[in-house]
C-alpha cells in the first residue's frame, strides 16, 4: 500500500476483467488466436485507461481501444499478468519468463534445484542492477541452463512496472533487451512479441493442451500426447481461428470416447 497506493481491489478486478474481454472478443468473432499475443488493442474503462495513460475513455463499461503508441502488446502487457508475475515490491524478469515459458510455449521449467539461495541472498556489489544481480546468481551451472531462456524473456517487459504501468525511465534508462540461446535478440514487449509469433507451433500445442484439459475435465496423459499435436496441427492449418481449436478438440478421440457421469437409479 505504501508503494502502490493507487492499487485497489477495484483496479484488480478491472485487470482481470481486461484480459476475459481480449479472450471473449476473439471467441465470439472467430479470430486468430495469435492476437493473444500480438494483438494492437484491447479493453478497458476509465480506471484502468487511466492506468495505462489513455486519454478519453469515461465511465465503467469496458470498450475496445488501440494500443498504438503505448508500447503494449497482447496479453504479455496486460496488467494483471505484469501484477500477476511481479513480487510486492519490484518486478521480476524470472517469473515474468517463467509464465511465457508455460503459458505460451507450454515448455515449463524444472523446479529449481535444492538449497540455491534467493536472489537477495547473490553476492551483488551494492547498487547494482536486476539484471546484473540476476546474472550473478546463474552463475551456478545448475541454474544457467533455465534462467538464461526465463531471464531474458522477461527483460522484454521491464519497461512495466509492478503493477503495470509503462515506465522506461526509473532512476535510469531501463534496458528491455533480451537475447536467447539460439542468438534471437529482442527489445522490449513488441519485439518479444514478434519472437513468440515465430514460435506458433509451439503456442499451438500449448493452447490445444490447455483446452482439452479443459474439456475433458482432467489432467493430460502422456497417452495425450498425439491428440493434442493433432489438435495443433488442425489449429495451424486454419490459421488459428478459435472455431479451428474447438471442432479439433470436439472431433478428437479422447473427447468423443469420454464417459459420462454413472447414472443415479433411484
Amino acid at each position: 500500500p505504501d508503494r502502490v497506493p493507487e492499487f485497489s481491489p477495484e483496479l484488480r478486478a478491472d485487470m482481470q476483467r481486461e484480459s476475459k474481454e481480449l479472450f471473449a472478443h476473439i471467441l465470439r468473432h472467430d479470430r486468430s488466436l495469435i492476437e493473444l499475443i500480438d494483438a494492437r488493442y484491447s479493453f478497458v474503462n476509465e480506471r484502468l485507461a487511466q492506468h495505462y495513460g489513455i486519454d478519453g475513455i469515461v465511465g465503467d463499461e469496458f470498450r475496445r481501444v488501440s494500443l498504438e503508441g503505448t508500447g503494449r502488446v497482447g496479453l504479455l502487457t496486460h496488467a494483471g499478468v505484469m501484477t500477476m508475475t511481479s513480487n510486492p515490491t519490484r518486478t521480476s524478469p524470472v517469473k515474468r519468463g517463467k509464465w511465457i515459458m508455460e503459458v505460451i510455449l507450454n515448455t515449463p521449467p524444472p523446479p529449481p534445484p535444492p538449497n540455491v539461495p534467493e536472489l537477495e541472498a547473490a553476492k551483488a556489489p551494492e547498487g547494482a542492477s536486476l539484471r546484473q544481480q540476476l546474472q550473478i546468481h546463474r552463475q551456478n551451472a545448475s541454474c544457467a541452463s533455465c534462467h538464461r531462456v526465463m531471464d531474458e524473456l522477461g527483460f522484454g517487459l521491464e519497461q512495466f512496472d509492478a503493477i503495470g504501468r509503462f515506465c522506461d525511465n526509473d532512476d535510469a534508462p531501463i534496458d528491455a533487451t533480451g537475447e536467447l540461446p539460439d542468438g534471437t535478440r529482442f527489445s522490449g514487449a513488441a519485439e518479444l512479441a514478434d519472437v513468440l509469433k515465430q514460435r506458433q507451433g509451439q503456442f499451438a500445442r500449448s493452447l490445444a493442451d490447455k483446452m482439452l484439459t479443459y474439456a475433458l475435465g482432467r489432467g493430460l496423459e502422456y497417452y495425450d500426447r498425439c491428440t493434442v499435436n493433432r489438435i495443433a496441427e488442425q489449429l495451424e492449418s486454419r490459421q488459428f481461428r478459435f472455431s479451428a481449436l474447438v471442432a479439433a478438440i470436439v472431433k478428437s478421440e479422447p473427447c468423443r470416447m469420454r464417459r459420462g457421469e454413472a447414472a443415479t437409479v433411484d
